[in-house]
């Protein structure tokens, strides 16, 4: 297995990780949480780094590097929900458009052709990376300020959600304009793997 794809199953992991740690108690969970999630993030760059420098572009990495993405991306989202930090919507929404995105990468899949993420599609999780971690900077600065400083409030409380929930709608809004962007861009094969064909 090559470097770029050990480093992919990496994020996988350390996405479940990361999970353990954001639903623990303590800031300093809250603040290992942020750590592994931008160790996580930034496996994404590296395997994409080599495996252009090495040569090692596999048909493997084409697939599971952006699935990879979104096991990171969805486990973070989720667990806002369950935190009452982002409205379960915006999260039914980013699920709704990466399954239909999966679903016609593997049909595509099933059918000879390996469909590489678009442009949009990184832009999109570029988006998505930055909201996760301002929402995980934000939560160790409730923890701290709430444990160690004292100085957490209700103004505070106020402008963190409202600033949560901006960030939110436009990281939602760019996920399905990537997504209908990701279909248009590529309907010729989506047509192809449908009928049959590969040319």
């Amino acid at each position: 297995m090559t470097l770029s794809n050990k480093l992919t199953i990496s994020r996988i992991l350390l996405s479940f990780v990361f999970m353990y740690f954001i639903f623990s108690e303590g800031f300093l969970c809250k603040l290992s949480a942020l750590i592994i999630f931008v160790v996580a993030s930034y496996t994404d760059y590296l395997d994409g780094y080599f495996a252009k420098k090495r040569n090692e572009v596999t048909n493997f990495g084409k697939l599971m590097d952006p699935i990879a993405d979104k096991i990171l991306m969805l486990s973070a989202f989720l667990a806002f929900v369950e935190m009452n930090l982002v409205p379960a919507w915006m999260v039914v929404v980013i699920i709704f458009r990466e399954l239909i995105i999966t679903g016609v990468r593997l049909l595509a899949l099933t059918k000879g052709v390996v469909m590489e993420a678009s442009i949009a599609g990184k832009q999109k999780t570029v988006s998505q990376v930055l909201s996760v971690f301002v929402i995980l900077l934000f939560i160790v600065f409730k923890e701290a300020g709430r444990q160690y400083f004292d100085f957490w409030g209700p103004d505070f409380e106020y402008w963190y959600r409202q600033i949560i929930f901006f960030m939110m709608i436009a990281t939602v809004t760019l996920t399905v304009v990537s997504g209908a962007s990701y279909i248009f861009r590529n309907k010729r094969v989506v047509w192809a793997a449908q009928n049959g064909k590969t040319d």
